[in-house]
């Protein structure tokens, strides 16, 4: 006890006339700019180069190998769900219609028949039960007969715009032939691809703004409908579906458009880019507390702009970070701070 008291007393005899001794004391605490993590707006604007698709698309085949008598559309026309566009060859296919509906009309007497029978007990039941089943299967063929009846009428499904005509009067199809192609373009499917670290940021409802080639002075705006469920394992991206409407027809199917994804309300901590430490595929930070000590951490970062750099995870707002000198602190280390002048507050 008695030593270390002399020690002490001694040390500061040294200093007071060996004063260059404290300098050199001093000298050896490193000296850093530190800056605070702060909350600021930084708006999700990220870029992409999508494709248009029309929100329903078919091409038109008919069901069944038959020659083409009638066609009712024009190319280029807009039709309503359930237009008749091509009408077939259905000669057989009428004939085995009445032939069905003939025979159940005979099965549907014979049944009757059957039934006043066995209320008076002259037929027996299992009679009875036979003359149903045969009125039953004759139903059954009518409708079967109709079907394929239907199938000589080739109708839009949906409500949209027809493409070229590829038939002629007389063709003989089968359901391998396309004989027009359907869109509806009332409303244009844009998808795009974007990088992996926007997945935070996505969300069902944000705005799309798309550009195109061919109408260079119009912007189209529209809004995310879609998320896919899978990240590409090669590309690192994740495809994002919006709807833009496209009741002008600007737009068409196979486009080639410069997407932009706006999401405004977004706040991010915020450092100096010069900040981060990089070492092989992680990033690490030197921040220091009250008692300036160096506390080295790793943080994960978001997207960049220039000289900053958004923090995802691993700094809260408010804590200080050093921007200039990290080469010379380490951790656990004290710090001088300096102001960004280079003078000590």
């Amino acid at each position: 006890m008695k030593t270390a008291s002399l020690l002490a007393v001694g040390l500061v005899l040294l200093m007071l006339y060996f004063p260059e001794v404290s300098a050199q004391r001093k000298e050896t605490v490193p000296a850093v700019v530190v800056v605070e993590a702060e909350i600021r707006s930084f708006p999700l604007a990220a870029e992409a180069l999508g494709n248009a698709r029309a929100n329903e698309s078919v091409d038109i085949r008919p069901k069944i190998t038959a020659t083409v008598t009638e066609i009712h559309f024009e190319e280029g026309q807009a039709v309503e769900a359930g237009h008749v566009l091509v009408k077939l060859d259905n000669l057989e296919q009428v004939a085995d219609l009445a032939a069905a509906r003939a025979a159940l009309v005979d099965s549907e007497a014979s049944y009757q028949r059957s039934a006043e029978l066995f209320r008076t007990n002259v037929v027996a039941k299992s009679q009875l039960l036979q003359d149903e089943a045969r009125k039953v299967a004759d139903e059954a063929m009518v409708s079967v007969a109709e079907s394929r009846m239907a199938e000589t009428i080739v109708r839009a499904p949906f409500a949209g715009r027809i493409g070229l005509r590829r038939v002629s009067l007389g063709s003989l199809v089968d359901p391998d032939t396309v004989i027009t192609t359907l869109d509806d373009t009332d409303t244009i499917k844009v998808d795009f691809d974007l990088p992996e670290i926007y997945l935070s940021r996505l969300a069902l409802g944000l705005t799309v703004k798309a550009r195109s080639a061919a109408w260079p002075d119009q912007e189209f705006e529209g809004l995310v409908t879609s998320i896919d469920t899978r990240v590409d394992p090669v590309s690192r991206t994740v495809l994002v579906r919006s709807v833009v409407p496209n009741e002008e027809g600007f737009l068409r199917p196979g486009m080639f458009l410069t997407v932009t994804l706006l999401k405004e309300n977004i706040e991010a901590i915020m450092i100096p880019e010069r900040a981060l430490i990089p070492e092989r595929s992680a990033q690490y930070i030197l921040v220091v507390d009250e008692n300036q000590i160096v506390e080295r951490r790793e943080v994960h970062i978001g997207r960049r702009r220039p000289g900053e750099v958004e923090i995802l995870d691993g700094l809260s707002a408010g804590e200080r970070v050093i921007v200039d000198g990290t080469q010379k602190a380490r951790q656990g280390q004290t710090v001088r701070i300096l102001t960004p002048a280079g003078t000590q507050p």
